[in-house]
């Protein structure tokens, strides 16, 4: 396993982060394991040498938190790993229930630490921005939570570049811990985050931990097969994300790795891997076959000509992910 530093940080992250929302209670979603499904996935990840998690507080309604926590508590000493959690989507129905606003971020911090059983997380993450909460008093109270050791380095999700940005100066202005990394939506099928995100980026030594790396499946299986899996049949957000025209991306996916003669998901992440602003992609695995994948694609190098052939047929697309 290789390890980078994540953005300017001394912190090092293995090259593969394991995403964590697909373990916690299926009452949640369909797809999702339950924990002693899931143990299998956080023994072999830590015996890979995977020491990124990536969790919400959201995912399974704070279960996969729990489940989280437990693994890596009874798997491997604290010390050694690297975990990630969110905070912004609803916990709760009332007013207050979700949201950056200093209340949810002070309740909703010490709630996680509970449920994953540590006294610190190492990157705690806005999920989406929060158009209803002015981001200086969102980045005065994550920059408290560093001040007071709960939190160790702070981290962003999907959002307009120019809110990034405007995160980023306000943090500099007042002289508040800045966001270190930024999980964005970036796949060979979805690249709009080429245009602005990235380049920022790129620019303000910000570690890029793109989500859904394999398309949630799609760049997976050739396109005639793509309800076929439990998630492609009931993931409804999968399929507000991508459509039948993006096809001709995920043949291409698909030839190489005939060629190559290996998986179609091993093609679309060494793709990602090869881009080097990439620190680590955030992997989902409901089968053990998805995580020994996403490790051999660390091996997989692609020629020049793959690449371009695999990045052809891509078109624009309207922001999708976040508003």
């Amino acid at each position: 396993m290789d390890y980078v530093q994540l953005g300017r940080t001394g912190l090092r992250v293995s090259r593969i982060c394991l995403g964590c929302m697909s373990y916690g209670t299926p009452q949640w979603r369909d797809w999702v394991l339950d924990e002693p499904a899931s143990r299998p996935f956080f023994r072999r990840a830590l015996e890979s040498g995977v020491n990124f998690f990536d969790t919400a507080n959201m995912y399974s309604l704070g279960v996969s938190e729990e489940v989280t926590g437990r693994a890596l508590k009874e798997l491997a000493p604290r010390e050694e790993l690297v975990i990630a959690t969110k905070v912004y989507n609803p916990m709760r129905q009332d007013p207050n229930g979700r949201g950056l606003s200093r209340k949810h971020i002070l309740e909703q911090i010490d709630a996680s630490l509970k449920r994953l059983g540590t006294d610190y997380v190492d990157l705690y993450q806005i999920h989406r921005w929060d158009p209803h909460t002015p981001i200086e008093e969102t980045l005065e109270v994550l920059s408290e939570l560093v001040r007071s050791g709960r939190v160790r380095y702070l981290g962003a999700s999907s959002m307009r570049s120019y809110q990034f940005a405007k995160a980023l100066y306000t943090s500099q202005l007042h002289g508040w811990s800045r966001f270190v990394s930024m999980q964005n939506h970036y796949n060979l099928i979805y690249r709009e985050e080429e245009r602005e995100m990235i380049p920022l980026c790129q620019e303000e030594g910000i570690g890029l931990i793109p989500w859904s790396p394999l398309a949630r499946g799609y760049l997976t299986r050739r396109p005639d097969a793509q309800q076929e899996t439990l998630r492609g049949k009931s993931d409804a957000y999968s399929q507000q994300l991508y459509s039948s025209g993006d096809t001709e991306i995920i043949q291409a996916v698909c030839d190489i790795a005939e060629r190559r003669g290996v998986r179609p998901a091993q093609v679309a992440l060494a793709w990602m891997l090869a881009k080097p602003h990439i620190t680590a992609p955030i992997i989902g695995a409901t089968k053990m076959g998805h995580l020994e994948d996403a490790l051999s694609a660390l091996d997989l190098h692609l020629t020049e000509e793959e690449i371009a052939e695999l990045e052809r047929p891509y078109t624009p697309h309207p922001v999708r992910g976040h508003a």
